[in-house]
């Protein structure tokens, strides 16, 4: 089993190869200029990337977004849709049960948001399933084009939804953070969301706590995203423009870029000669970029593809999540229905 790393008040990134993807990482996570103790954390783990906001006051926030990460790593990566997606209703009862047990020395009970993407084969193509409890969020970047994937689960979605509010409005209505959906926090059970959408070379994930968007809207957002130089610098510049608008929460990203994979071509050796030897019969391994057609990088025995966006649509699919059982099933018109009316609004 992979290992396990909580990212927190720092700053990391990397690659990871899954199936035959390379996924270019960054993760940011940073406690903003107001409050005292960071509760957020994220997770980076090859083909699964996830962020939790914990609540509870003093360290009970922080023990929440913890066990709530630590929990829901036990997910597979690159399996079937469906079976992942059983998988993710027991983590994330499991995840429940650990942040109930969460001393508090308040009356506030600990809980926290999630939300994040694990890869996933959908008739053998690769797709993303995304998940989301509360109103941290998943966007696409997709063309130049920002797409929020996930739905807040807040009082003020609600009345945007209703048409009582404008989201223009309700970013600084007073009701803003008061969130309809969490793990613990006096939850009657976790009802999250799940949509799916392919990954396609090109596509940037960006999963965010709501000290990003509660700083920054969604154009500039998408700017920054489109300006920016790869992952870090994505990371980077998003982070930054929240510090330098007060940030007023924590403020915690992780962008995902999604590259194809190569491998490696190697030519036939001439006399059982694979170093050094003449002529067109000459070994190639990882160093031919201009035979291969590829940038001639070699990770791990696998030559990778310079970034290339393709002309080719998401299609996005939902799901339904039944009240007390682990089955759920895959909606196909791009929507993902609500499991369940919970009653606590708590307030972050």
């Amino acid at each position: 089993m992979d290992s396990v790393s909580i990212v927190r008040d720092e700053a990391t990134s990397g690659t990871h190869f899954v199936e035959d993807l390379r996924l270019e990482w960054a993760v940011r996570c940073s406690v903003g200029r107001v409050r005292e103790t960071n509760e957020d954390a994220a997770l980076a783990m090859p083909g699964k990337y996830l962020l939790a906001d914990g609540m509870g006051g003093h360290d009970s926030g922080e023990l929440a977004s913890e066990a709530a990460l630590l929990t829901l790593s036990a997910a597979t990566s690159a399996g079937e849709l469906i079976e992942t997606q059983k998988a993710l209703i027991d983590l994330l009862d499991e995840a429940q049960a650990r942040i109930s047990d969460i001393e508090t020395s308040s009356e506030r009970r600990a809980g926290t948001t999630t939300t994040g993407a694990v890869l996933v084969t959908v008739e053998g193509e690769p797709h993303w399933l995304i998940l989301n409890i509360g109103d941290s969020r998943t966007y696409r970047f997709q063309h130049g084009t920002l797409q929020q994937l996930t739905r807040d689960h807040s009082q003020v979605q609600d009345f945007i939804d209703a048409g009582f509010l404008t989201p223009e409005d309700a970013r600084t209505d007073p009701r803003r953070n008061v969130i309809t959906r969490a793990l613990g926090a006096g939850m009657i059970e976790p009802v999250a969301d799940y949509f799916s959408t392919v990954a396609l070379p090109g596509d940037i994930l960006l999963m965010c706590s709501d000290g990003l968007t509660g700083e920054l809207p969604d154009d500039e957002i998408a700017r920054i995203l489109g300006d920016a130089d790869g992952v870090v610098d994505a990371a980077d510049e998003l982070v930054d423009a929240a510090l330098e608008l007060g940030a007023h929460d924590n403020v915690t990203v992780i962008v995902v870029e999604v590259h194809e994979s190569v491998p490696t071509i190697r030519m036939p050796a001439v006399n059982g000669d694979a170093d050094g030897a003449e002529g067109d019969g000459a070994g190639v391994d990882g160093a031919a970029a201009d035979d291969a057609g590829v940038d001639g990088t070699a990770i791990d025995g696998a030559a990778v593809e310079e970034t290339g966006t393709h002309d080719a649509g998401a299609q996005d699919a939902g799901a339904e999540q039944a009240e007390e059982t682990v089955a759920s099933e895959t909606v196909a018109d791009g929507t993902a229905t609500d499991g369940g009316d919970v009653e606590p609004t708590p307030e972050k």
